[in-house]
């Protein structure tokens, strides 16, 4: 029986999968020259099933996982044009671009383009006042960045990455819908919805992978999240109070969570008490007999 000893990252982009003619995984490792001297260039290397923990993403054949910047390339690629065009209309003195206009016919429009950009382009000139001649009309021929929506469409874009990966607005800075309640439920559905998927196949994955099988039986891998899922104080001591009236806490449980010092045995620490108020149902009818038992005999 073969135990795991460690684990070593692989470069995703170096590492192909596929099946042989018995339907096993099979995957071809091709690492990188400068990583061991020893392999020659381009050499692969074969790794079985049980060599390999392979937790597979978002895919269609289970076998290989894509990245979600790659199926959202566009989205991606628009807001780096965004990126581009806003920092070349600043650059320009935020103006946007036109033509200058000649009732005639120039014979060397390179230097009458080449002298109006020197004068008037670049943010060292903005607030230039332009004087023209012999007829020279400008024409803005760009949208204006209001006209185009550049903010709107630029958070948009923002936005849009964000739920590729199922990230909540404020946790990218975006408050502009938030509030104090909406944000505790954005983080618990975060938690839930988001990096609960994630963590259940790792868990699955690590125990199918790094577990025996009588391991399987006497141990489980597991994420805890409670951190994550921590409440504000008073949400935290209203249910402490609740599991300590209904006897599933004991004070140095509660001690324990909240990361403080437990309390002595001695004095209680470690006793689980009920609301004195509830009993069983089934004593109920032996305190009425003795309640009854005790006024007849003071009569």
């Amino acid at each position: 029986m073969r135990h795991v000893v460690g684990l070593y990252p692989l470069l995703p982009n170096r590492m192909s999968v596929d099946r042989d003619e018995h339907g096993e995984l099979v995957y071809t490792y091709t690492p990188m020259s400068d990583a061991n001297p020893k392999l020659k260039s381009d050499q692969s290397i074969k790794l079985r099933r049980e060599d390999v923990l392979h937790i597979p993403g978002l895919g269609f054949d289970g076998l290989v996982g894509y990245s979600p910047i790659a199926m959202a390339r566009n989205a991606v690629g628009m807001t780096f044009a965004y990126e581009e065009y806003g920092a070349a209309f600043f650059a320009n003195g935020a103006r946007p671009s036109g033509v200058l206009k000649h009732p005639g016919v120039l014979k060397a429009p390179s230097k009458l383009r080449e002298s109006w950009h020197a004068v008037y382009g670049g943010t060292m000139n903005t607030g230039r006042i332009a004087v023209l001649e012999e007829g020279v009309k400008y024409q803005q021929i760009a949208i204006p960045p209001e006209k185009a929506q550049f903010l709107v469409t630029r958070k948009f874009q923002i936005d849009e990455i964000a739920r590729l990966y199922r990230v909540p607005p404020h946790m990218i800075g975006d408050l502009e819908k938030s509030s104090f309640n909406n944000i505790e439920q954005q983080s618990l559905e975060f938690v839930k919805y988001t990096l609960n998927p994630w963590m259940v196949r790792w868990e699955q994955s690590l125990q199918k992978a790094l577990l025996t099988d009588k391991e399987r039986k006497e141990f489980f891998i597991r994420f805890k999240v409670d951190g994550l899922l921590r409440g504000d104080y008073k949400s935290r001591m209203e249910g402490y109070a609740i599991g300590r009236q209904n006897g599933w806490l004991s004070a140095n449980d509660i001690r324990s969570l909240e990361d403080l010092n437990p309390i002595e045995g001695d004095e209680g620490g470690d006793l689980y008490l009920i609301n004195g108020s509830m009993t069983k149902l089934k004593d109920a009818e032996l305190f009425a007999n003795n309640w009854k038992e005790g006024n007849d005999g003071e009569t």
